[in-house]
């Protein structure tokens, strides 16, 4: 009987310490695996931190709304069409322009035409007067109006060269004008413009008219 004490005992004596030896297994196994987990071992698979949205702070304005943006197409597109307007006037404009300036130039010929088959000084000289314009009235262009009057009973046109004089009676300078197709009884008023600075003065006349 003593004998079975004893050996009760040693087994609780070594119970105690092999307990003690379990839980101190346990507990560095567990601080293993947290450094592990810490350490970032690559070997292992670590955790992905999960993305956050940003601060709205960090942003500043408005996003476009749907309205905003159809707003700003329209004026983009108003902008286009307006410079495409202005660009399709300004060629409208230069080709007006230049079949002006053709007529012009034509007409002179046809007018220079008639005078260079007149007699003289032309068969319509008690037809045409001239009629100065004040300097500050044409911004300092010498300009006149040249009064045609078609004194027929039936349509004509009209070729007149006016001549500009300097003080010495000297020509130095002559532009022709005229009418076309004018009416009888009726009157044109075509100006005579001088490509000459407004001084020295000079003196204009009616050096020929001729009516065809």
């Amino acid at each position: 009987m003593r004998s079975a004490l004893s050996s009760r005992r040693s087994r609780r004596a070594l119970r105690g310490p092999a307990a003690l030896a379990v839980c101190a297994a346990l507990t560095g196994a567990a601080l293993l695996t947290a450094c592990s987990d810490d350490g970032g071992d690559d070997s292992g698979a670590s955790a992905s931190p999960r993305p956050t949205a940003p601060e709205r702070s960090h942003f500043s304005g408005e996003p476009p709304t749907p309205l905003a943006s159809k707003a700003s197409e329209a004026e983009e597109s108003a902008s286009r069409r307006a410079a495409s307007a202005a660009a399709s006037a300004s060629e409208r404009a230069h080709d007006f322009e230049a079949s002006v300036a053709a007529d012009v130039e034509r007409n002179r010929q046809e007018y220079r035409k008639a005078l260079d088959s007149a007699d003289g000084k032309g068969n319509a000289v008690d037809d045409v007067s001239l009629t100065g314009k004040p300097l500050a009235q044409t911004d300092n262009v010498r300009a006149l109006v040249v009064n045609i009057t078609n004194s027929t009973d039936r349509t004509a046109s009209y070729a007149v060269q006016v001549d500009f004089s300097d003080a010495d009676g000297k020509v130095v300078e002559s532009t022709v004008v005229g009418a076309r197709d004018l009416k009888a009884g009726d009157r044109a008023q075509p100006l005579a413009i001088s490509t000459k600075p407004p001084e020295p003065h000079l003196t204009a006349k009616i050096a020929k008219a001729q009516r065809y």
